[in-house]
């Protein structure tokens, strides 16, 4: 996973202020007890990122992988 879909995935499931707010001040124990920002930051993989903030967080496996895009709108 790229920090850009890591983001995305935040943005989706939390909101932009909110989910800039948990990674940076959410202090994650299947992390060493490093927010998301200092994991990030020390080079942990998002995705491992990822699934520690959404275990933290209570996320449902069905939305673990984002919004589904939206089907073209037909004519």
């Amino acid at each position: 996973m790229r920090v850009s879909e890591f983001w995305t995935l935040v943005t989706d499931e939390f909101g932009d202020a909110y989910g800039r707010s948990l990674v940076a001040d959410q202090h994650l124990l299947a992390l060493e007890d490093r927010t998301g920002r200092e994991a990030l930051d020390a080079g942990v993989d998002p995705k491992a990122v990822w699934r520690a903030l959404c275990d933290a967080m209570d996320v449902p496996e069905e939305r673990r992988l984002g919004k589904d895009p939206r089907p073209p709108k037909r004519r």
